[in-house]
């Protein structure tokens, strides 16, 4: 049987060589592209996904705002606690400091006092937090040492003859109202982390008037704006 034969190459039609052509080029082209592609995104992989420096900071700041988050739950609660006590012992010290010829009672500021130790307690060793945190847990612990303070004055008060005993008295309302101003600001601090944190609005203010300086709450309501 006689073996078939074709014309030989040089006698190929030039369309016929084009095309072959045109197919291996756009061969090539597509192994170039996927190849480049590749490259491509691994590169990107490589260059987008944080190392291990920025994946050890991104988790060390997501464990120090849960943290925080907890600290400001608790914060509210001692704040709470404290404002309780407090406040009473200020609203009296001004009953007693405004009223005409009363004299001060030895047995009150004794007991007033002991109020205030154990107000200053849960600040005795506080924990470190966030500087917000610690701004609005410092003005709290000022506020129950100003306070401390206009208490331990009334006592002063009240063992000093009564020619002296105006001055000293006029020094112990000064002090319960500045104590009074530190909580507010301490206060508003601690609505501001509460809200920042997802609390929402958290209002431990005592029950001041505004024309004494004190700070007063925004007018929200408790727990939204979280």
């Amino acid at each position: 049987m006689a073996r078939r034969t074709g014309r030989p190459s040089y006698q190929l039609d030039k369309a016929d060589v084009r095309r072959q052509r045109t197919v291996r080029f756009a061969a090539v082209a597509g192994v170039i592209a996927l190849v480049t592609a590749l490259l491509g995104g691994l590169i990107g992989y490589q260059v987008g996904r944080p190392d291990a420096t920025e994946a050890t900071i991104a988790s060390i700041k997501q464990d120090e705002a849960k943290r925080d988050a907890q600290q400001i739950v608790e914060l509210i609660e001692t704040a709470r606690r404290v404002r309780d006590q407090v406040a009473p012992v200020l609203t009296a010290i001004k009953t007693e400091t405004t009223a005409a010829g009363r004299a001060p009672d030895p047995a009150k500021a004794r007991q007033w006092q002991e109020v205030m130790r154990q107000a200053a307690e849960p600040f005795a060793d506080p924990p470190s937090g966030t500087t917000a945190t610690n701004v609005a847990r410092g003005g709290l612990r000022g506020a129950v040492q100003q306070a401390s303070l206009a208490v331990d004055a009334y006592a002063l008060a009240a063992g000093v003859p009564a020619a002296q005993r105006a001055a000293l008295l006029d020094v112990t309302a000064r002090q319960a109202a500045e104590a009074a101003t530190i909580w507010s600001v301490a206060a508003t601090q601690l609505d501001q982390i509460s809200v920042d944190s997802g609390q929402g609005h958290q209002h431990v203010f005592l029950d001041t008037d505004s024309h004494e300086g004190a700070l007063t709450p925004d007018g929200a309501a408790e727990g939204t704006g979280g």
